[in-house]
């Protein structure tokens, strides 16, 4: 829905503006990128700036990796370019890379669940999530190119949003290559669940539910 330039079309706009519309709570985009822009720091910025001028609602906000340093400390920022979804809390949701090709439209549907408070997980789901003990932090590498990273990203973006004790990282691969070299990625979608419980493929919710119950035991 967006190209390699952050640029949406007319048409585009007035897609997202009219599910934007739906939205009855506020959304915090926040960008970390720094002065000198990283490789994709620039086209990430058009991206959220543009998408951040579509609603009323969303409010966006950009602080600099290395000068607000407490700031991306506190958020648990640790690389750029970096996009946290917030809506009246912190949910843990974020995306590390730029959200074009397919992972566009995660981006704006995750808006969405945050604008609305609420998500379509399963009631088994959202009473597992409820009932975690231990936190859980999942990470989702992606490329802009992969039809079935999108089920991914919103499944652990979801779960996030669901229960204080996750967290989840979408990771665009090609821009982080040492986190792709170190988790053994060799296709995408790939699921880490702290560290040492992986997934592969566009999972149903119940398997990947499974995978996280598995990881936090």
């Amino acid at each position: 829905m967006c190209d390699r330039m952050g640029l949406i079309s007319d048409k585009d706009r007035e897609i997202i503006r009219k599910k934007f519309s739906q939205m009855t709570h506020d959304v915090r985009l926040i960008l970390f990128t720094q002065e000198t822009e990283c490789q994709f720091c620039r086209e990430t910025r058009q991206i959220t700036e543009e998408i951040s001028s579509l609603s009323e609602d969303i409010k966006f906000e950009t602080y600099d990796f290395v000068k607000d340093k407490p700031k991306a400390e506190e958020m648990g920022i640790d690389r750029i370019p970096a996009i946290a979804i917030v809506g009246d809390r912190d949910y843990g949701i974020r995306f590390y890379g730029i959200p074009s090709g397919y992972e566009f439209t995660s981006v704006v549907e995750d808006i969405i669940d945050i604008g609305m408070r609420k998500t379509n997980l399963s009631e088994k789901t959202k009473k597992a999530l409820s009932e975690l003990s231990k936190p859980v932090h999942i990470q989702v590498f992606v490329t802009p190119t992969c039809p079935y990273c999108p089920m991914a990203v919103r499944t652990a973006h979801k779960m996030a949003f669901e229960s204080d004790k996750v967290r989840a990282d979408v990771i665009e691969s090609v821009e982080f290559p040492h986190l792709a070299l170190k988790y053994n990625v060799k296709g995408v979608p790939k699921v880490v669940i702290n560290e040492n419980v992986t997934l592969e493929g566009a999972a149903a919710e119940p398997h990947f539910l499974e995978k996280v119950l598995e990881a936090a035991k």
